[in-house]
């Protein structure tokens, strides 16, 4: 079988392409529980965590993150209650 992302061959039984990490197309999705990662964090880990749970760009997130804290203030706030409510791994 080949991965439809980056045309490389991958195992059968695989939901995952190991290359370019793109999910198979006929596999169930793969399910992350919301957990703040030990590795790859800035602070607490509450961006690099809801990045992997909903599959977003870890840079993109953290840049709407800090202009959430700039302009509208309510990015600290959010971080702190993430912080709290979001378990370790």
């Amino acid at each position: 079988m080949y991965c439809n992302a980056c045309g490389k061959a991958i195992p059968d039984d695989a939901r995952l392409c190991p290359y370019c990490a793109k999910p198979v197309p006929g596999t169930a999705p793969v399910t992350h529980q919301l957990l703040r990662p030990r590795q790859g964090r800035m602070i607490a880990g509450v961006c690099a965590g809801l990045a992997l749970h909903f599959g977003w760009s870890l840079t993109l997130l953290r840049l709407v993150w800090l202009l959430l804290f700039i302009f509208a203030g309510a990015g600290g706030l959010l971080y702190i209650i993430f912080w709290i409510v979001i378990p370790n791994e």
